[in-house]
């Protein structure tokens, strides 16, 4: 099995409050999304790596990657109008075959595992379409559009992770279809194909960090 990776590095860093996007913010010393290639590569030297990323974000990433002597092999992709768009640029430096698997991760997710990565790939080749998930640990309750709310049982939800593993002609198919509002992830994006979506066990420190207190928990766990 071929493998690929599609990273997804879009964000801006508004929650983060900086002007610096949070992609390429340093946690313990390493940029994230430097972090997050490295995880991939480490797992498969061999896998193809695709990293999307808004135009006017290249400059500064080159320099970056210059500054710290980033050397992992990557293609680079411009990012679109959304992430569905941006995903979709991404594959189009992705073989497609029924031998062919594609992860798409977020770039901001440096932290998961290869064990988690793999069963993904292995579920994938499988069954076509593969999501790494975690149990809901809180009480969950539903807010209805009425504004009343109501409690649901947690045991019946799970949390998303990336990455989010498929047959890479599948996914070509799937991402041939318009863009829809509905679309929160590639799963999604797969669903609506009608093809079924495998859930695999994900790792909990797989969090994506989007706020100045993941990027404080993501220092404290390094340094552990």
């Amino acid at each position: 099995m071929k493998k690929y990776v599609v990273i997804v590095a879009g964000g801006k860093g508004l929650r983060m409050g900086t002007d610096v996007p949070k992609q390429f913010l340093p946690v313990a010393g390493l940029p994230i999304l430097m972090r997050t290639i490295r995880k991939f590569h480490d797992y498969d030297p061999q896998m193809g790596i695709v990293v999307v990323l808004p135009a006017h974000q290249i400059p500064y990433w080159n320099d970056l990657c210059a500054e710290y002597h980033f050397d992992v092999p990557y293609q680079l992709a411009l990012g679109g109008e959304t992430r569905f768009h941006s995903v979709k640029n991404g594959l189009a430096y992705v073989a497609y075959a029924s031998d062919v698997c594609v992860a798409v991760h977020d770039g901001v997710r440096p932290f998961v595992s290869e064990s988690v990565i793999d069963a993904a790939f292995v579920e994938a080749q499988r069954s076509g379409a593969a999501v790494p998930v975690v149990p809901v640990v809180d009480s969950i309750r539903e807010v209805l559009s009425d504004g009343s709310n109501m409690a649901r049982n947690r045991g019946d939800f799970r949390l998303v992770q990336t990455p989010q593993v498929f047959r890479s002609d599948l996914l070509r198919k799937a991402y041939e279809q318009p863009y829809c509002e509905a679309f929160t992830d590639d799963a999604s994006v797969v669903e609506r194909l009608g093809h079924q979506v495998s859930l695999t066990e994900g790792n909990r420190e797989n969090i994506k960090i989007t706020t100045v207190f993941d990027l404080k928990w993501a220092e404290a766990f390094l340094s552990e």
